[in-house]
């Protein structure tokens, strides 16, 4: 029989399937989970607490697909692979990507080391093979914090981030600036910009505004139309 800390994880995990963290009160935790209001903070302290506890299982589902990922002869085919598979996720899991990778409050999720770990052991592949030109420690922040960023960036505003040629454009310019396998249309610039707009985002110190969208549409979309005022 599942306990009171197991149903209360249960239920908020299966809130976030539908909604962000922010929407989901404790007393719809509560119902669904079929206890008492003082008992998610007997558990966990309180709402952040039990986040920070849900956000650390997403953590586990998501490092458990990243030791899925190939290692294969190729270690810069193996770096890409592990990019697309990172998006996979968040597209699967919007709401609890959320919640893992832009936490509210003080209390983060600690998993985020691990999936730092997995990544630096993959750019060491690369560096072993002779196919690194940079830091394997900068490399893999560099090209964590992109990944992120684009995850974030296609969930926050899906119409014009959404596809998936804009993510292979930035994780190919990523990890062709880090590897010296940049190809002819690599999009450095659009990287740039994108990593510098989700500065606010990732920091929680503010969302993308309009100007924002624009500069990352024109950048990334060369042809599109500037987004209506």
């Amino acid at each position: 029989m599942s306990t009171a800390r197991e149903r209360i994880l249960e239920a908020t995990a299966e809130l976030l399937a539908t909604k962000d963290a922010p929407a989901i009160s404790t007393r719809a935790i509560c119902d669904r989970a079929k206890v008492g209001m003082p008992e998610i903070y007997r558990q966990f302290g309180d709402k952040e607490g039990l986040l920070t506890a849900v956000a650390d299982i997403g953590f586990e589902r998501f490092l458990a697909n990243k030791r899925r990922n190939p290692h294969t002869g190729d270690p810069v085919a193996d770096l890409r692979a592990a990019w697309d598979s990172h998006v996979a996720f968040a597209l699967r899991n919007p709401h609890l990507y959320r919640l893992m990778f832009t936490p509210a409050g003080e209390a983060k999720p600690q998993s985020i080391k691990e999936a730092q770990a997995l990544l630096l052991a993959a750019v060491e592949r690369c560096r072993d093979a002779g196919r690194l030109r940079t830091n394997p420690a900068l490399a893999a922040q560099s090209i964590l914090s992109a990944n992120v960023g684009v995850c974030l960036m296609a969930l926050s505003f899906p119409e014009l981030f959404g596809g998936l040629d804009i993510s292979q454009s930035v994780r190919d310019a990523v990890i062709g600036k880090v590897t010296g396998e940049e190809g002819e249309d690599t999009r450095v610039a659009a990287a740039v910009v994108l990593a510098q707009a989700l500065v606010g985002t990732l920091t929680g110190s503010a969302p993308a505004d309009e100007d924002t969208v624009d500069r990352l549409t024109r950048a990334l979309l060369p042809s599109a139309e500037a987004p209506p005022a």
